[in-house]
């Protein structure tokens, strides 16, 4: 997620680094519109996992997991890591994204 953010901002300053002040705001709208496209559709996909009761109960291992950077799995986080993963199976998210969106809510 934040890689795909930090590529889309240095893509936008290459881009409009020769450019005037109205393509400027016109790729700005173009790229912005992508990275949010991006970040809505992983937000819409997990919004509806995030209210599910194992879910719920998972956070603080989640926070856990977060704060150790991966060091510690409780058995609550990877219970609700595999429900996510069932309910979702297209879901291009890695554990630490997944933990991340557990603890957004």
């Amino acid at each position: 997620m934040i890689a795909l953010r930090v590529l889309g901002f240095s893509t936008l300053l290459l881009l409009a680094s020769g450019a005037s002040a109205s393509s400027f705001v016109a790729t700005t709208d173009t790229l912005g519109g992508a990275v949010m496209g991006t970040s809505d559709a992983t937000s819409d996909a997990t919004s509806s996992l995030r209210d599910s009761k194992l879910v719920l109960a998972a956070r603080g291992d989640a926070a856990s997991f977060i704060a150790s950077q991966g060091a510690i799995r409780g058995v609550r986080l990877e219970a609700a890591l595999q429900h996510i993963r069932q309910q979702s199976p297209g879901l291009a998210a890695d554990d630490e994204q997944l933990a991340q969106a557990i603890l957004s809510r």
